[in-house]
């Protein structure tokens, strides 16, 4: 009987457990274009860390065009989350506009928040400018060509938003070439102007380059406190 006993107390207390799994929030990392998943590593242990769930994907980024980027990376990523978490999504630049392109045309009656860190939400010049020079689709893929600022990209042909999200924009560049054709301030990649996007709950500067933004301390502990609280906090607060 005893044996039974403590089998039935170890039971219950797996139980429990999965219980408290299951009722975790997700976390759904993507990566930025022509990265990968070791990219945001640092991101993903912080978060696990800090007791989410965390769903860190890695996707072909310039293997197809956003759309359909966005239909099959949303839907495997989310499928990795426990059943009836709540999904929150922390984004790298390409990243960004596929929850937008996902969200636009499809619901997550399970979705959280969202952080986005530099995503060209209006698109961005340095793709207008180098988008026909030799190599550039090669090393960037459909997708890369798709970032541009006219109307008629993907960034800008999509609405504001209607879910909650929080922006992080570098304001330092490692690429002073890139930096002469974007607005000041910029990360190299992305002006601080283009990171915006209609209807965002928060939006936060910082002095980090695009390719830093999710490894930066001070960007993980943002994009934590904008999870949990759906604001960033006063710098002087933060720790």
């Amino acid at each position: 009987m005893n044996f039974f006993r403590k089998s039935s107390v170890m039971l219950l207390f797996l139980m429990i457990c999965s219980g408290q799994a299951q009722a975790r929030d997700c976390v759904v990392l993507l990566h930025g274009l022509a990265r990968s998943d070791g990219s945001m590593e640092e991101m993903a242990e912080s978060l696990l860390e800090a007791g989410f769930f965390v769903v860190n994907h890695d996707y072909p980024s310039t293997k197809h065009r956003i759309e359909e980027l966005s239909r099959s990376v949303i839907r495997e990523a989310t499928a990795e989350c426990p059943q009836e978490s709540r999904v929150h999504f922390v984004t790298h630049s390409l990243g960004g506009i596929l929850v937008r392109y996902y969200l636009e045309y499809h619901e997550l009656d399970n979705l959280g928040r969202v952080v986005m860190l530099g995503p060209p939400n209006k698109g961005s010049q340095v793709v207008d400018a180098m988008a026909e020079l030799p190599g550039f689709e090669l090393l960037n893929g459909p997708a890369g060509l798709q970032l541009g600022t006219e109307q008629t990209s993907i960034p800008n042909s999509l609405g504001g938003a209607d879910f909650e999200v929080g922006i992080i924009a570098g304001t330092r560049s490692i690429n002073l070439i890139l930096s002469q054709l974007l607005p000041n301030p910029d990360d190299g990649k992305v002006s601080v102007e283009s990171t915006k996007l209609e209807g965002m709950a928060d939006h936060l500067t910082v002095p980090v380059s695009h390719p830093f933004l999710m490894k930066d301390e001070e960007v993980i502990l943002q994009t934590i406190h904008f999870l949990r609280y759906g604001q960033f906090q006063e710098r002087a607060d933060l720790r």
